[in-house]
């Protein structure tokens, strides 16, 4: 009996991490997708195929995560005062030095990065919704 238990634990936890891993891999194609869309919707924002797409995701994701979580607290006050909107040329900073790195993704400047980080979030909350309920 215990170790029907066990086992049934253990596999339970098996199928929870892959059904996250799928997830994982599912947000990821997604977010280059919608970094392929923006660059049809967005002039100066380009993207050449899908492998420096799903490179690109990956490198905005990781600059976000590390440089782009400190600059977000360092203009945490300016942040507020402009009720969370400058989150959006922070998120276009990123994107800008993510195209800096990448090879195959280009963005011009600040202004179809800025508008580039709109359609993103946008379609980051789509994203967000289909992997939430797969």
């Amino acid at each position: 009996m215990c170790f029907t238990v066990l086992n049934e634990a253990a596999g339970n936890s098996a199928a929870k991490g892959r059904s996250t891993d799928l997830r994982l891999i599912l947000h990821w194609i997604l977010s280059a997708i919608a970094l392929i869309v923006v660059s049809h919707l967005v002039h100066g924002f380009h993207v050449t195929g899908l492998i420096p797409a799903l490179i690109a995701a990956v490198v905005i994701g990781l600059l976000n995560a590390t440089v782009g979580l400190f600059v977000k607290i360092v203009t945490l006050p300016l942040t507020i005062l402009t009720l969370g909107l400058f989150l959006l040329v922070v998120n276009g900073l990123m994107i800008l030095l993510a195209s800096a790195v990448v090879p195959g993704f280009h963005v011009d400047g600040i202004g179809p990065a800025f508008w580039g980080a709109v359609i993103l979030a946008l379609l980051g909350m789509l994203i967000r919704a289909i992997v939430k309920d797969a």
